[in-house]
């Protein structure tokens, strides 16, 4: 699979100087983490399941997450995993029918001992297992689920599974414990580093404890007690050291139009100059504004992908993720081996100040975002990303 698979190779060559990379459930750890994009949740109730990802593919989805937690009723439960098991033999015979790759599945369980126990249900079609979220993932709780992933690992003969713990808990939002809670993860997840494929962010918990919920207007940095959280779980499990994890972003809940009280937070040029005036109106209409915003402040503060609850979400995290040309071509400039001593210059656009050694870590890290989304062309931007993807 690759960002983008589902535009034609025409569109493509129009669109990127250096096309998305491909890249498998056996790919590489670094490559997969920065590679999950809009990972779109749906509860493992849904009778169509199987054809729901098939479809989903189609359309450009990398990463999915089948939920068995909280978007489903706990009188559920023991439904939709039998569902799960099912829809699992019917993926698996439609791509043994007709050679289709999946998006990387993964299931979120309630507890750890559902992980093996799905695990061996699911029997052969569990090659088709990404790996598993571990939800109201803590110091005290992580361990029992992350070596339940191992156990599931072993029983089955993968080669592989995920974990993907969720960072939800009061004690992280609560100020008098959130030190002690992160420093906990950190040695949780440092333990386990080569199982943890990214760590997600469940903004609407943190909400939660406190009664709050954001509006269609406003994102989660906007909700400050929310802000202060998500910079001290960048501060402490995504350092550039070495030592940090992919984080990903909160997710977006809104998908119809709402009363606004703000103006629109979108340009009117850049759609005026691609001649398509009625995309802006159409992703104002379903609040997609307040979402595209929330998606640039993702990455200014760190994060990188993102939770998703509706289809129309996945374009747009994924056309605001390709690399520009300009990001890639000072990204080049600062990484050359010759500069490797330190030094200033003034960038290949003529804009900006390149350090070398000050934005070293910037440059590795746009350099990894190009190779799993893609470089876009000199005078490609996203609203052409954009238009690409929601025509196919």
């Amino acid at each position: 699979m690759r960002h983008f698979g589902h535009v034609s190779p025409a569109v493509r060559e129009n669109l990127f100087h250096q096309e998305p990379a491909e890249f498998t459930a056996a790919s590489p750890a670094r490559l997969l983490a920065a590679a999950l994009g809009a990972t779109l949740y749906s509860p493992a109730t849904r009778p169509k399941l199987a054809a729901d990802i098939r479809k989903q593919a189609g359309r450009g989805v990398v990463s999915m997450v089948l939920c068995l937690e909280d978007s489903i009723s706990d009188g559920d439960v023991a439904d939709a995993e039998d569902n799960l098991v099912r829809q699992f033999a019917d993926l698996d015979a439609f791509g043994a029918a007709d050679g289709t790759e999946p998006p990387l599945l993964f299931i979120r369980v309630r507890t750890p001992e559902q992980i093996p126990d799905l695990a061996r249900r699911l029997g052969p079609s569990a090659h088709l297992l990404a790996g598993f979220v571990l939800p109201k993932f803590t110091e005290a709780r992580g361990t029992a689920f992350l070596d339940a992933v191992t156990a599931a690992e072993q029983q089955s003969g993968l080669p592989r599974l995920y974990a993907m713990p969720v960072l939800e808990t009061p004690d992280l939002l609560h100020l008098e414990t959130r030190a002690e809670a992160l420093a906990g993860i950190s040695r949780t997840v440092g333990r386990h580093r080569d199982r943890v494929l990214a760590l997600r962010l469940g903004v609407t918990d943190f909400c939660s404890a406190y009664g709050l919920r954001r509006t269609p207007d406003m994102t989660a940095y906007d909700i400050q007690i929310v802000a202060g959280v998500i910079a001290d779980v960048v501060n402490v499990l995504s350092r550039a050291d070495g030592t940090g994890f992919t984080v990903t972003g909160p997710v977006w809940e809104y998908f119809r139009r709402q009363q606004r009280l703000f103006k629109p937070q979108l340009r009117r040029s850049p759609f005026l100059e691609e001649g398509v005036e009625e995309l802006r109106t159409a992703l104002i209409e379903h609040d997609l504004d307040g979402l595209l915003r929330e998606i640039e402040l993702d990455r200014a503060n760190g994060l990188l992908g993102k939770t998703c609850i509706h289809p129309a979400h996945t374009t747009p995290v994924h056309a605001l993720s390709v690399v520009s040309h300009e990001e890639f071509s000072d990204a080049q400039d600062i990484l050359r081996p010759e500069r490797g001593g330190g030094g200033v210059m003034r960038s290949a656009y003529t804009n900006k100040m390149n350090e070398v050694k000050p934005h070293r870590a910037w440059a590795e890290r746009t350099l990894q975002r190009a190779e799993a989304f893609g470089v876009a062309k000199e005078n490609v931007g996203f609203v052409d990303l954009l238009t690409a993807g929601l025509r196919v």
